[in-house]
């Protein structure tokens, strides 16, 4: 920094300025205190410098946070991998990259957050600085105290300085609007989760933001700018504006239209704030297709759809599509790629393990020789928590004690005959980090014992992270018993009766205490038998894998003692000398060092435990002076810590240092640490020589250490690689791209005794080249010797046999696998470049965790993660990694921050790495699961990741810009002309798909309703022949009869209705009447009324009175569209539709004349209208269909006859019949069930209306065992209804003796796909009230003809079969068998009804398709609606729908288009005319399916598979909206698990139906709009979410 000022500074200067710099990067002032002290230091020289100089401004790379008024605390955890990450170069670098990125910014919309879920609400965040006291310190989390005492501190709310009191408020907004920092930011709003009022202009400051914000964006010239009121009826805004940044690439030439451009707020002091904002106006912006959508949704949509127009990776190859396999893209190697072009390598061999000869023969021997020759020799000091001795451990005493754990141990656990322990059993040792003389005793007391210690971290709580793996070790090691001190007894948790309970996972233990005074005095005569080292087991260290496992590796005493004799010989060892220990000294590199080694050469270690280091990290230091130790043994993380702290010691000297161990010095970041480390220290004594780097693994033990090097001598160099290189597994000096590098520091050479090679990752242990990246292997005596009872395991990584490239092997001893990638470079140096664990193979690259973690740390490494904390690892989604970067984010950051750091994260690592991240999560502090030292516990990390219970507060997807082996996308083949030889009946080798069921004409029965034309006529001659006879009977929620209509009854009601008609309405034949009643009597006879007066009915659903502003303007438009002249309904109703609530959602005074039928006079009508033609209109049906599209159709005389035959034939219907009829009676086959079909064959019907089974579920089911009905009607709604209100019901049900074993047909009333997951769960349920699981059947119809098939009481059972949802996609069926991949299971939509004739034709060409094809379903039949009943007059689409001609084979037949996709298949089953049965499968209505990728997709099969990822997803809807997929789901949880869905929702798409998930809005229960079948209204929620009506509790935008 300072070379580039034009005047020199004095050194001292320069040196605060460097302590500044370091305490900024620390988090430790913040940047305003920085800037202060800055400019007081260097005002001197430059009086002009106000505040920042401009070159600062550049080079610094925190944004000034608003919230800089709270003081950022050091807060260090533990074992965090903290900052061994950091290095000023590769700080540098990623400041670097993102400075490229803000020229061209990525446009990401910002996530819409519910109010409870933003913890910090923006308008908190933009408090102006220094006006509100922030504290000084903050509350500390569990206990970790803070890190050495800042010498200065910086003003917090005290007395502001005059310049910074005078801040003014309106500059002060400006400067938030401009986006938190001027330097690099990327979201250029905030968000808006202010709770004002927005309809007025009354908002509060919050609202105000927020607009001045939205007036910011401003869309390109082409788009027209238009005001639009936005009326919210609830109080709060829960979405943010449209966060629209500017992105524009430079290297293409896009036009104006493409980006969306942002006007920056210009500085303080200019016009910027006085244009006047608008309040609550959203800006109006068309969409891609021209159509102009009001709201902030739809800009975010609009914005995400921009920034993926501009490809980012490059395009998808092309190639063949295989007849049936959808191919994944596979990434095909580029010839450009960087290849290893080296020699092959050579195996490099350590010197000679020089054999001294007072070496002793074992580790108990040494013991042995040391505690009787130099007992009071200090063995090992312990300290306290204040840095003072606790107490110092002799060689006598250790030797004493270890004899007596052992002599103890073999005699006096279970009895004399059978001993609890044995020589070689396997026993546990729980020792805290801060006892290591306990641990030093126990371990070799079971040296002494010939028993085999297993060291293990002390399980705190019953379900720690990762004990669980610990327990299963320990019982696969035949565990029993297990070694502690008292004061760790103690602390174990206890059952209330005291005694310690099995931990989850454990094995049972007997927890023997070690303390010399619980154990007993060896007699005289009884010694330990002290052998020299042999192949018996010494110990079993864990090691925990990438997926979360615990192995144990298993060390032989000669392994262990030549481990011990080369390190000795490499680091030098000498007897006495004093070394000092931060590290765990259970396992790993302080364990060789301080346990074992330092035995074997009685030196003397001082023990630092971790709590000290929490409190005071000098104090190693400390001891190092104090004690004039040659030797420490370090991590990088406490060189780092010592750095943070050292400005309080003015008295350090190091110079008595000869080595120091670091013991992750392979770890690529530590380099950093070191250097920096040097620096500072060089100047109290410490020799750059002295750094000792090391690399170590569980299964090879110390793999490398370089040794101290002669004083003087030129230190080594370093390996600057690239990483794009090292990505393809190659080694590259980088020269020219500085950005994206890798200096690694080597960790000296072979160790003495040993060889080592270089393999490559995959396959055969080949020799890698010299300029490749390979594992390290070595083969030495001094390395573990297997994983405990693992022989498969044991073979692959203990005895490999490397080859060259002749296939000739390297060498006759066998090698073991480091699990450590690295290089041996020039002078046999040996470089480590990462570790196995951490590899993730993206794309056929590879990528380290570490370095990725790395590069997110250096975005910004203190201010926001907290205690750089963060978790990288891959998941496999689409047969492919996925990076996954899990952050823990500091207590204080706000939503805005959070976001602006996610995106610069992915935008560093993208330029870094050249790799994108596949999701980025954001956790609430502390809460990621933690190792025993502090650490992340990576896999259990990744276990809740993947189980949705990481419960993050941010997520960012961008599977758009990762996922690059989709499939491609498909080219629609021309289908089979007319040309195609038809031979018969065969299309292209097939049978043509047609069916009919039974022909009406050919069928004899006593139907004497035949003889009669119309409807009103069978009532007549009813009336008159079985007056008495009751055709109705209603029922209500308690379950008794309501009301009930006989013939007789019945027929006067309607004349009554006709004589009202006649003379209040004035109405002529053939005028239209709507009929709005509730379900009842009053609607049946209010219908044959108008039949009887010649007027046409159509029966509309009444507005419901909790919700009238919905559901009064579907009435209303019912009313219009139908043409009705009257409207006639019931008194409640007449008096609700001209209410003040109905005038407030609809025009009340253009409602026709209303007749409230409840009184009729006593009149007659003066004479019954007789129709004259029977193919006039008899009723209009009118539905909403599942895309909102209001559709009426044309009912005739002759269909609704024919209607009523079909139905009495398929079901038997005769007036002894009883039928249970639980629907809705307003449209389709519901309405003719309802109100037709018992008038025309006499048959009785049990009323139930749908809306009381809310009151009482059972109602329906104890009305059909009550009437012992045998054939009943119902609809999904109800069924779901009853299965999940009666599920846990059964038993008490049955007890009441409910029974439905009489039960012949149970049909569903649909429109859609068969249910089939639901229809087999209700029968499953009732199967024990006796339910026939054969009864439960779906029927089908839609608009042009409302029922085309209906399970009858003859005829076979329906049949299920399973199809491959891929080849479904391209409009194929492949049968396939159950259970296989991607299989979906259809059943068939019941018996073709008779007089229906059905034949399967390609939507496109019109030509029919053969069998098993898939089709759009025609339908030809004499109960076909006679055609659209609309207002425009839209003939095309009328004779399109109505009446169409195949292009080929038989085009005289005219067919109605149902416009649903199917196909017909031929069953081995037979039907009761003795033909072969064929079975109808709907897929699903074409104009529901979506066309995404050039494949077809049916919104169902992707909510079955979203529904299935989470529990707390209770219900999902999908649509499409400008080629973006959006998924709705709804949350049955709390709002926090909201965040868990969408990783889950994103993978599952991607995993089963190659689809990229655009946005996932995530919804309370019951936002999801259902129709009264229970169907989705897809179109309406789609309506809903784009004018930003749903309320979300968070929408996730994926990149």
């Amino acid at each position: 920094m300072a070379d580039r000022d034009p005047v020199p500074l004095p050194a001292e200067v320069r040196a605060k300025l460097a302590e500044l710099e370091l305490e900024l990067s620390e988090g430790d002032i913040t940047q305003k205190g920085y800037e202060k002290k800055r400019s007081k230091l260097i005002g001197a020289y430059f009086p002009q410098t106000q505040g920042m100089d401009p070159a600062m401004g550049q080079e610094r790379r925190t944004p000034v946070t608003p919230s800089s008024s709270s003081r950022y605390n050091r807060r260090r955890s533990s074992g965090s991998r903290d900052e061994r990450y950091r290095s000023d170069v590769h700080t540098e670098a990623v400041q670097a990259a993102l400075a490229k990125h803000k020229e061209r910014k990525m446009a990401v919309p910002m996530p819409s957050k519910r109010r409870s879920l933003v913890v910090q609400t923006s308008m908190d965040a933009y408090t102006p600085p220094d006006t509100s006291s922030g504290s000084d310190g903050e509350g500390q989390g569990e206990g970790d105290e803070e890190v050495g005492g800042d010498g200065e501190e910086e003003d917090g709310g005290g007395t502001p300085s005059s310049r910074e009191g005078s801040i003014v408020m309106e500059h002060w907004i400006s400067r938030a609007i401009q986006g938190t920092s001027s330097t690099t930011t990327t979201s250029s709003t905030a968000s808006s989760s202010s709770s004002s009022t927005r309809s007025g202009g009354s908002g509060a400051a919050g609202g105000r933001l927020a607009d001045v914000l939205a007036q910011h964006v401003h869309i390109s010239a082409q788009h027209h700018l238009r005001h639009h009121h936005h009326h919210r009826h609830k109080t709060e805004n829960h979405s943010a504006p449209p966060d629209v940044t500017s992105y524009t690439n430079n290297t293409s030439n896009t036009s104006a239209t493409d980006g969306i451009q942002v006007e920056r707020a210009p500085g303080p002091g200019s016009a910027a704030l006085r244009q006047t904002p608008k309040y609550g106006n959203a800006e109006l912006m068309e969409t891609g297709d021209g159509v102009p959508v009001s709201s902030r949704v739809s800009a975010k949509i609009q914005q995400l759809v921009n920034t993926l127009k501009r490809p980012k990776r490059p395009p998808l190859r092309e190639f063949f599509v295989d007849d049936f396999e959808e191919l994944l893209e596979v990434q095909q190697p580029d010839p450009n790629l960087p290849k290893a072009e080296g020699a092959q390598m050579v195996t490099m061999c350590g010197e000679q393990l020089g054999v001294v000869t007072n070496w002793p023969p074992s580790l108990e021997a040494a013991l042995q020789r040391w505690g009787t020759i130099s007992p009071k020799a200090p063995c090992l000091t312990i300290m306290d928590t204040n840095g003072k001795p606790l107490y110092v451990l002799t060689y006598g005493k250790l030797w004493s004690r270890s004899v007596k754990v052992a002599y103890n141990l073999l005699h006096k656990l279970g009895t004399k005959q059978e001993p609890l322990v044995r020589p070689g059993d396997r026993v546990a040792l729980v020792f805290p980090n801060n006892d290591p003389g306990a641990f030093m005793t126990a371990f070799y007391g079971c040296l002494l014992a010939e028993v085999v210690p297993v060291p293990i971290e002390v399980p705190l709580t019953r379900k720690d992270a990762g004990s669980q793996q610990i327990g299963f070790l320990l019982g696969s090691c035949g565990v029993t018993v297990a070694l502690t001190s008292d004061a760790c007894h103690k602390g174990l948790p206890k059952s209330p009766t005291g005694e310690i309970p099995q931990f989850k996972g454990w094995p049972k233990v007997l927890w023997f205490v070690t303390e010399s005074k619980h154990l007993s005095k060896p007699p005289r005569d009884w010694f330990p038998q002290i052998k020299d080292a042999n192949q018996d087991t010494a110990y079993i260290e864990y090691k925990t894998c990438k997926d979360g496992g615990v192995l144990g590796v298993t060390v032989t005493r000669v392994a262990m003692l030549t481990h011990c004799q080369a390190l000795t010989q490499s680091c030098s060892y000498t007897e006495a000398e004093t070394i000092v220990n931060v590290l765990d000294f259970k396992k790993d590199v302080g364990l060789w060092h301080a346990i074992l080694t330092s035995v074997m050469n009685m030196m003397h270690v001082i023990s630092i435990p971790y709590a000290l280091m929490k409190v005071n990290p000098l104090s190693w230091i400390q001891k190092v002076c104090q004690y004039k130790a040659r030797v420490a043994c370090v991590k990088s993380r406490d060189m780092h810590w010592a750095l943070v702290a050292h400005r309080d010691q003015r008295d350090v000297n190091l110079s008595s240092l000869r080595m120091l161990v670091v013991a992750d010095g392979s770890n690529p970041w530590s380099i950093s640490s070191c250097d920096a480390f040097l620096n500072v220290f060089q100047t109290k004594g410490l020799k750059p020589e002295v750094i000792c780097p090391c690399a170590s693994s569980t299964e090879a033990l110390t793999v490398a250490i370089r040794r101290p090097l002669e004083e003087g001598s030129t230190p080594p160099n370093r390996g600057v690689l690239s990483m794009q290189g090292l990505s393809h597994g190659v080694i590259r000096v980088d020269s020219e791209e500085k950005l994206s590098v890798l200096t690694l520091q080597d960790v000296g050479s072979v160790m003495p005794g040993g060889m080592m090679c270089v393999v490559k990752l995959e396959g055969v242990p080949q020799l890698c080249k010299t300029d490749e990246i390979g594992e390290v292997c070595v083969c030495t005596v001094a390395t573990g010797s297997s994983y405990y009872g693992l022989a498969g395991m044991t073979k692959n990584t203990f005895e490999v046999f490397p080859v060259s490239n002749n296939g000739t092997p390297v060498s006759e001893c066998p090698f073991t696998r480091t699990g450590l990638l690295g290089f041996i470079g020039p002078a046999g140096l040996i470089f480590v470049a990462g570790k196995m664990d951490g590899l993730m193979v993206v794309g056929g690259r590879r990528h380290n965790a570490d370095d990725i973690v790395a590069t997110a740390l250096a975005v910004e490494p203190m201010k926001f993660v907290y205690r750089g904390r963060i978790a990288v690892f891959s998941i496999t989604v689409l047969h492919d990694e996925r990076i996954v970067v899990v952050a823990e984010q500091r207590p204080d950051s706000t939503e805005e921050d959070s976001f602006q750091w996610m995106s610069r994260v992915l935008q560093a690592i993208d330029s870094i790495h050249q790799v994108g991240v596949y999701c980025l999560a954001l956790v609430p502090s502390n809460t990621l699961p933690k190792t025993p030292l502090g650490g992340i516990h990576l896999s259990e990390t990744k276990q809740l990741f993947l189980e949705g219970a990481l419960h993050p507060c941010n997520v960012l997807m961008c599977p758009h810009t990762c996922v690059t082996n989709l499939p491609k996308p498909r080219q629609k083949q021309p289908e089979i002309g007319p040309a195609s030889v038809m031979v018969g009946n065969l299309v292209s080798g097939k049978r043509i798909a047609q069916a009919s069921g039974r022909d009406l004409g050919q069928i004899e029965d006593n139907d004497q309703a035949r003889k009669f034309l119309f409807l009103s006529e069978v009532l007549q001659w009813r009336a008159q022949s079985t007056p008495e006879h009751v055709l109705y009977t209603l029922l209500n929620s308690r379950g008794t009869i309501a009301s009930s209509l006989t013939c007789v009854q019945l027929h006067k009601r309607a004349e009554k209705i006709a004589a009202v008609l006649a003379e209040r309405g004035h109405l002529q034949d053939g005028d239209h009447v709507a009929l709005v009643y509730p379900p009842g009597m009053d609607l049946i006879a209010a219908f044959y009324g108008c039949l009887y007066a010649g007027c046409v009915p159509i029966t509309v659903r009444p507005p419901h009175p909790q919700n009238i502003s919905t559901t009064l303007p579907t009435v209303k438009m019912i009313v219009e569209v139908s043409r009705s002249v009257c409207v006639m309904t019931s008194q409640v109703i007449s008096k609700l539709l001209r209410s003040k609530e109905a005038s407030a959602a609809v025009d009340v005074r253009t409602w026709p004349p209303v007749i409230d039928t409840d009184d009729l006079p006593k009149k007659k009508p003066p004479l019954l209208y007789k129709p004259s033609d029977p193919d006039t209109l008899a009723y209009l049906d009118f539905s909403v269909s599942t895309t909102g599209m209001l559709a009426g159709v044309k009912m005739s005389h002759t269909a609704t006859s024919a209607f009523c035959r079909s139905i009495k034939l398929q079901c038997e219907l005769y007036p002894s019949r009883e039928v249970a009829i639980c629907l809705d009676p307003y449209c389709g086959l519901g309405f003719v069930l309802w109100c037709l079909c018992s008038v025309y064959s006499g048959h009785q019907s049990i009323l139930i209306p749908p809306s009381e089974l809310e009151a009482n579920p059972a109602l329906w089911l104890s009305a059909v065992s009550q009437y012992k009905v045998r054939d009943t009607f119902c609809s999904y709604s109800v069924m779901e209804l009853c299965t999940k209100g009666l599920g846990l019901q059964t038993d008490s049900l049955k007890a009441r003796g409910l029974d439905l074993s009489r039960v012949r047909t149970c049909v569903v009333v649909a429109e859609e796909r068969p249910r089939i997951a639901l229809t087999q769960s209700f029968s499953k349920l009732f199967k024990d009230l006796g339910l026939h699981p054969r009864a439960v059947s779906t029927s089908f119809g839609c608009r042009v003809n409302l029922a085309i098939c209906l399970q009858g009481t003859s005829g076979p059972d329906p049949t299920t079969v399973f199809v491959d949802m891929r080849a479904l996609r391209h409009d194929r069926v492949r049968l396939v068998e159950r259970g296989s991949p991607h299989s979906l299971p259809l059943m068939e939509s019941g018996k073709i009804l008779p007089g229906v004739r059905i034949i399967i034709a390609n939507p496109e060409t019109k030509g029919p398709m053969g069998e098993s094809h898939l089709g759009e379903i025609w339908v030809h039949s004499s109960h076909n609606a006679s055609g659209y009943f609309t207002v425009y007059g839209d003939e095309m689409l009328q004779s399109d729908h109505f009446s169409s001609r195949l292009s080929f084979g038989d085009t005289q037949t005219v067919w109605a288009r149902t416009g649903y996709l199917g196909f017909l298949r031929r069953t081995e089953l037979t039907d009761a005319s003795g033909e072969r049965h064929d079975a109808l499968y709907v897929v699903g209505a074409l104009e529901e399916a979506m066309e995404l990728r050039g494949m077809r997709y049916h919104p169902i099969d992707i909510e079955t598979s979203v529904i299935r990822t989470h529990k707390s997803i209770t219900e999902c809807a999908v649509f499409t909206w400008t080629n973006l997929l959006v998924v709705v789901v709804e949350l049955d949880g709390s709002e926090q698990e909201a965040l868990d869905l969408v990783p889950l929702v994103t993978n599952v798409v991607l995993e089963e139906h190659y689809l990229i998930v655009g946005v996932v809005v995530v919804v309370d229960i019951g936002v999801i709009p259902i129709n009264s079948r229970g169907e989705k209204q897809r179109m309406h929620l789609r309506d809903g979410f784009l004018a930003d009506q749903l309320d979300p509790i968070y929408v996730a935008y994926n990149m």
